[in-house]
């Protein structure tokens, strides 16, 4: 019995959470399921985003299934309050979420499925990013009225920490090539020292390929030739817009799983937002967070499930005949689970 905090978050994140869910239930996988809120349903229950009750749940199941919740662009910023009466704020509900939990390298696989009509049809990356640090921390502040300023914070200590992640994820999956992206030709102190703690802890690693590109061609050869790649290793702000591209490249957002990882516990999640203007009409895409679902049962050990999982979803996907409108069809969000469900 696997005890998993489930959050189904804001927008579509219910429906896709939902369907993640009865797949896993249909997998024959026992799971204990402990429902908690983040974003507005926990706002309006207890006045936070990100109450204290939901992280005691998430730290004592340590597996979190997640839906999307909405990010305010310009609204207040996240205020956490802990135990011992302190304080800490920050840019969005996201970042406090995985700072707070300890997760510090995000993992986006990202592959084309036969049967989707794909800018990259035979495209399969996995995008690696380092999530505590670079401009997306949120350390901003404004300089009088009519200017501002973000901080980019980049320590070798978290480097090479994803970097290890990188190698260790590329070598127990018989990846052979990790790819670290950069900018070190312009951000020579920041970017640099992502680029040297992440070549020596290549060293460690003599078995798998590595290489380095800038952020400007590595877009640039994912545009031209995306079939060219393995693993990329970059940081934060970086991998949050490459993974985005990336899901384009092989047809929806629909298709891009997630997960968040730190030493003690993992967070699975879309690449997807909440979407609220396809919220509630039952037509979104649920294959993103059934893989994340499939992805956090191979993280349990349960490595059977996961890959039937992972084969019900393809075989779906290649027969094209109970496919949502992102994908080109008309299938309903509950249809298209239901016939994956029927794969297994």
């Amino acid at each position: 019995m696997h005890k998993i905090t489930v959050i189904r978050g804001d927008g579509v994140g219910p429906e896709v959470c939902d369907a993640a869910v009865r797949v896993i239930e249909a997998a024959g996988v026992r799971c204990q399921w402990e429902y908690a809120l983040v974003g507005r349903a926990a706002e309006k229950e207890y006045g936070s985003p990100l109450p204290a009750a939901t992280l005691e749940k998430i730290r004592a199941s340590r597996a979190v299934l997640k839906g999307p919740v909405i990010i305010e662009k310009m609204g207040d910023k996240v205020l956490v309050s802990h135990d011992d009466h302190t304080q800490r704020m920050y840019s969005n509900v996201n970042t406090a979420l995985r700072i707070e939990l300890g997760a510090y390298v995000n993992v986006r696989p990202l592959r084309a499925f036969e049967g989707v009509s794909a800018h990259a049809p035979k495209l399969d990356v996995v995008v690696i990013r380092e999530i505590t640090e670079d401009l997306y921390s949120g350390y901003e502040h404004a300089i009088g009225a009519d200017a501002a300023e973000a901080i980019k914070i980049t320590t070798r200590k978290a480097s090479e920490r994803a970097a290890r992640f990188a190698f260790e994820y590329a070598t127990q999956r018989w990846r052979r090539r990790v790819s670290i992206v950069h900018k070190a030709n312009v951000l020579q102190l920041t970017d640099g020292l992502f680029l040297r703690s992440a070549r020596a802890v290549a060293q460690e690693y003599p078995r798998i390929k590595c290489d380095d590109t800038m952020i400007d061609s590595c877009v640039y050869q994912l545009a031209s030739n995306p079939e060219g790649w393995d693993v990329l290793l970059m940081s934060n702000q970086y991998g949050d817009i490459v993974s985005d591209l990336c899901a384009g490249l092989v047809g929806s957002f629909g298709l891009a799983p997630g997960a968040s990882f730190g030493d003690e516990l993992a967070i699975f999640e879309a690449a997807h937002g909440a979407a609220l203007d396809l919220a509630g009409q039952n037509k979104v895409n649920p294959v993103a967070l059934i893989l994340c679902g499939a992805m956090l049962l191979e993280h349990l050990g349960e490595l059977e499930a996961a890959q039937r999982i992972r084969d019900a979803v393809k075989s779906v996907i290649k027969q094209g005949r109970f496919l949502t409108p992102d994908l080109g069809g008309s299938a309903k969000t509950t249809a298209m689970t239901n016939v994956i469900i029927d794969h297994l």
